[in-house]
């Protein structure tokens, strides 16, 4: 008579081993499958970086962030003038073609943003006056009109031509060496507009 007790057992340790090399088996695929999406989403990321911001949307042909922007740090960095410093001020027009900046003309600097959070852009800047050897004062100029900016038509120093506005409120500190001076004269008459808006803003000269 056949012992099946012991038949039973030898079976049920059978099926057991099956049961455990078949779930080995699928776990191990599992695990390499993700494996190699890893690898690939990593090669994507890779191949396909996210594009930055160009900021071609204002009068600023750079990056907002761009670390060789003159006059964003050091002793030649642009700031804003104090009101009692542009009160001071004696606005002329004396543009030369002696490679020097002079006012009248316009030139690239960093400008801080308003919030004064460390932020800014490099944007065109009007000359309005000298104030010693080595700086100047000027006004940001920008392509979006915003409330109380003067618009002083276009010019070479955007390379889409479009037409710029300059803003009479912020009056900023321009260093010699924390500009690009790029050759661009502003026409008298256009000039003489900025200066009424800036004087009228700050009450220069009264």
């Amino acid at each position: 008579m056949p012992d099946w007790p012991q038949w039973i057992g030898i079976g049920a340790v059978l099926l057991l081993g099956y049961l455990g090399n078949e779930l080995r088996r699928r776990n191990g695929g599992s695990r390499r499958s993700r494996g190699r999406g890893a690898d690939r989403g990593g090669e994507r990321a890779e191949l396909r970086p996210r594009p930055g911001r160009s900021g071609a949307g204002d009068s600023s042909v750079g990056s907002p962030h761009s670390p060789t922007s003159p006059g964003r740090s050091g002793e030649a960095a642009t700031r804003d003038l104090m009101p009692a410093e542009i009160r001071a001020l004696r606005p002329s027009y004396a543009p030369e073609p002696d490679g020097e900046p002079d006012p009248g003309e316009i030139v690239w600097t960093w400008v801080p943003y308003a919030e004064h959070d460390g932020r800014g852009k490099d944007r065109p800047v009007l000359i309005i006056a000298r104030i010693d050897a080595g700086s100047f004062a000027g006004c940001y100029l920008s392509t979006k009109e915003h409330r109380g900016f003067v618009s002083i038509g276009s010019g070479g120093w955007d390379p889409q031509g479009r037409e710029s506005f300059l803003s009479p409120e912020r009056v900023l500190r321009v260093q010699a060496q924390g500009m690009r001076r790029e050759g661009q004269v502003l026409p008298r008459d256009r000039f003489e507009v900025a200066i009424r808006a800036v004087v009228a803003e700050h009450r220069i000269g009264r």
